[in-house]
């Protein structure tokens, strides 16, 4: 009985010495991460100095003066594509130019501002406005930097020739309609002028509060960053599921990365852009 009492003793003392030995070892082993999608980087690129671009009496800084492209360059470049060029005063993507293209950025970040500018786009062409954008990069499976594309980081204001471009029928409740917040929110009232006409918009962004407006009208307006966002992305193509490192970029803003660059898309389209200009909330 004295040994079988001493054997019970014995196989306790190890049961316990193992258990406690496994628990010491779960804590210290490394927390799994929060991250929803993939590693990623930010770019770091030079910032141009915007003391060389002086404020109108408005305070409006014009991010292009109808002459050069001074202050822009492509995203995730150091120079211009070839497909954007100045004519006549007014910034011309020229789908059919030979060269490069993608798209461009003005080579500033922004947080809290209003953005004027005017637009037309081609027939049955399909641009953006970006802007919150960042620069990102992950690996592919080789270990290489991988460009992810603009529109992962960025809020868009969508440009589309609403009529004759089929985009416009997809995404939810005219989502993609011109003036829209891109496959998020759409536009209402629907007032985007046809192809081959001039339109106006003006972007504000304060605290994460925006304005989209359209031909002095606004269309759009929404908090970021609010339990109520995270739902609208999440019935947006840049949901958890659908797409998980686009969501965590739009959702989960640090406060230091709530500001990026001005964007403007190649969407394989013409597109003309005048009287860019900028104001800091």
């Amino acid at each position: 009985m004295k040994q079988l009492y001493k054997l019970s003793l014995l196989v306790l003392a190890l049961f316990t010495g193992i258990s406690c030995h496994n628990r010491s070892s779960s804590r210290n082993q490394p927390e799994a991460s929060n991250k929803i999608g993939p590693e990623f980087e930010d770019i770091k690129k030079a910032i141009i100095n915007l003391s060389d671009f002086p404020a109108d009496q408005e305070g409006f800084i014009h991010l292009f003066d109808g002459s050069s492209l001074k202050g822009w360059r492509g995203y995730g470049k150091d120079h211009l594509p070839e497909k954007w060029s100045v004519e006549n005063g007014v910034l011309h993507l020229n789908s059919s130019a030979a060269g490069e293209g993608g798209d461009l950025i003005f080579a500033s970040p922004f947080k809290d501002f209003e953005l004027e500018l005017e637009w037309k786009i081609s027939k049955g062409g399909n641009s953006g406005i970006f802007y919150l954008t960042r620069e990102i990069t992950t690996r592919d499976m080789n270990g290489k930097n991988r460009l992810e594309p603009i529109y992962i980081s960025a809020l868009e204001y969508q440009i589309l020739d609403d009529e004759h471009n089929p985009d416009a029928k997809l995404g939810k409740v005219n989502s993609r309609i011109s003036g829209s917040l891109y496959d998020i929110i759409p536009a209402i009232p629907q007032i985007a002028k046809p192809f081959g006409k001039w339109n106006k918009t003006k972007i504000r962004v304060r605290q994460g509060h925006v304005i989209h407006e359209l031909n002095g009208t606004k269309v759009m307006e929404c908090q970021l960053w609010t339990p109520e966002w995270k739902e609208r992305l999440q019935n947006s193509k840049f949901s958890e599921t659908k797409w998980p490192l686009a969501f965590e970029l739009l959702n989960n803003r640090e406060e230091k990365a709530k500001e990026g660059y001005i964007g403007l898309q190649d969407h394989g389209h013409d597109v003309w852009f005048r009287n860019i200009k900028i104001k800091r909330n």
